[in-house]
This record gives structure tokens, C-alpha cells and sequence, in this order.
């Protein structure tokens, strides 16, 4: 990516500000205490503080970070590292596992929101594979389409580490979503027939530098379809999220080995 393309620049009222507003009181949740014990999600004493944190930040904000969530800071290390592996090689290289209609997993580097191309290039994975979808929203259509990965042959380790990785982020979703039901007045597992054949997947994104970064997103505005959205941040940070009580765009600071999480329009 070199010199801005006017795909790229966004509309004068969605640009980065020059004043950055540092979002403050997001709920930060130490789930310690459910993650040490396997079975504590079934002790209501053990729990109902953790559910009921996490129910007011799914009120009140939409959104909130977890420390102590299980997963190993070592894996989220080695993801990371191999990532910039991939992203560093040529872009010849990247492009043999370019993503296209048929297949929509792999290497993208024109990613559009709102119809304005994002200042990002990235690698998409699913946790599960094959992952199987319906071909069409017609609920009498039977057919499905099976979604495969696409590993590059000259970064084997990328497989292994994207691999290990997904399993460990994959149990801290479901057991938020355990917690997510609770807060409901439901039973722990009455999500958890609906992430059986689930599409799940993981996105490595890579921001490289831009040279009117005034100009441009690295992800322009949106919403989550889904479900929850899990987010490590690194210590460069960018994310922002809009503010319920005014709609402000607000910047949401990196916090070390902590994830964000995002309540999804699914939810």
C-alpha cells in the first residue's frame, strides 16, 4: 500500500480526529474465578458476582474486557509472532491464498466498510473445519457449502499456531456465552446447541502504515453480526467504540493480556 487511493479516503464526518477522547469506566472482568474451576460455572454463589458484572456491561455498554480468561498468554504471543511472519512476505505470496466467491477463507487486501476500502490487509481461519453453511437463506433449501482454510505452503507453522490458538479462544467464547445465558434467567448450556455447526472464525488483521493516515480507517465503523467478538489488542491500540449515553466515538486503551469482548447483533 503506498500512496492514498481515493477508495480508501473516508467521508469528512467519519475521519480519524485529531483530539482523541480515552473511553473511561469499561468494565474490566477478572474471570479468575470461573476459569480456576471447571465446574464453577454451576455454582451460583461462586459465579453471581462475574454474571452480574457482565450483565451491566452488556446493558450499559455493549462491550467489555476480560483478564484471567484461560487462554494462554504464550499462544496469543506466538499467533501474534507468526502473523507478522505472514504479512511480511511478498505479496505474491500472500495472494496464492487469496480468498475469492468460491472460497471466502485466506489472504484479502481489499476489504471494503460502508463502501470505503479499509487501510488493512488480513488472513481469515475458521475454528472448525470443513465449516458447513446453508447455500441459500431459503429454509427449504437442504444444500450446504463446505468452507475449507487455506494454509500457505511456505509458513507451515502458521497452521499449527492459528490452529492451537482457535481451540483456546473458542472455550473462552462458549463459556461466555454460558455466563450470557445466565444473566438471561436461562441454563448454562441453552446456547449450546446453536455452536454445534457453528461459523466461527479467526481474523489476523495487519495495519500498515499510512501515509495520510488523517484520510483513512484501518476498519471503517460498523456493527458485529454475530454473536460475541473476541479482540486482543496489541500496545499500538486504535480501537474505538461509540458511546451509548451520546454516540461519541471513544478510544478504548489497550489493557496487557486482556480481551475485548463485543456483544454481537446476535445477541
Amino acid at each position: 500500500m503506498g500512496e492514498v487511493d481515493l477508495a480508501f479516503i473516508q467521508d469528512p464526518d467519519h475521519r480519524p480526529k485529531l483530539s482523541i477522547t480515552e473511553a473511561q469506566g469499561i468494565p474490566l472482568i477478572d474471570l479468575s474465578l470461573i476459569i480456576s474451576t471447571p465446574n464453577s460455572i454451576s455454582d451460583p454463589i461462586a459465579i453471581e458476582g462475574v454474571v452480574r458484572e457482565i450483565g451491566n456491561a452488556c446493558r450499559d455498554w455493549g462491550f467489555f474486557q476480560v483478564i484471567n480468561h484461560g487462554v494462554s498468554l504464550d499462544k496469543l504471543l506466538k499467533i501474534e509472532v507468526v502473523a507478522r511472519k505472514f504479512f511480511a512476505l511478498p505479496l505474491e505470496e500472500k495472494r496464492k491464498i487469496m480468498r475469492d466467491e468460491k472460497n471466502i477463507l485466506g489472504y484479502y487486501d481489499s476489504e471494503r466498510t460502508k463502501n470505503v476500502r479499509d487501510w488493512k490487509e488480513l488472513f481469515d481461519f475458521t475454528v472448525k473445519e470443513p465449516t458447513f453453511v446453508p447455500s441459500s437463506p431459503d429454509p427449504e433449501d437442504k444444500e450446504v457449502i463446505e468452507w475449507y482454510n487455506q494454509w500457505p505452503a511456505y509458513l507451515p507453522e502458521l497452521r499449527v499456531v492459528c490452529e492451537e490458538y482457535g481451540r483456546e479462544v473458542e472455550q473462552l467464547a462458549l463459556k461466555l456465552m454460558g455466563l450470557i445465558a445466565l444473566i438471561l434467567g436461562l441454563p448454562e448450556d441453552r446456547f449450546t446447541s446453536y455452536f454445534k455447526e457453528q461459523t466461527s472464525f479467526i481474523r489476523l488483521n495487519h495495519y500498515p502504515p499510512c501515509p495520510s493516515p488523517e484520510l483513512t480507517l484501518g476498519v471503517g465503523r460498523h456493527k458485529d453480526g454475530g454473536a460475541l467478538t473476541v479482540l486482543p489488542q496489541d500496545d499500538v491500540g486504535g480501537l474505538e467504540v461509540k458511546r451509548k449515553t451520546d454516540g461519541e466515538w471513544i478510544w478504548v486503551k489497550p489493557t496487557p493480556n486482556a480481551y475485548v469482548i463485543n456483544v454481537g447483533d446476535s445477541i
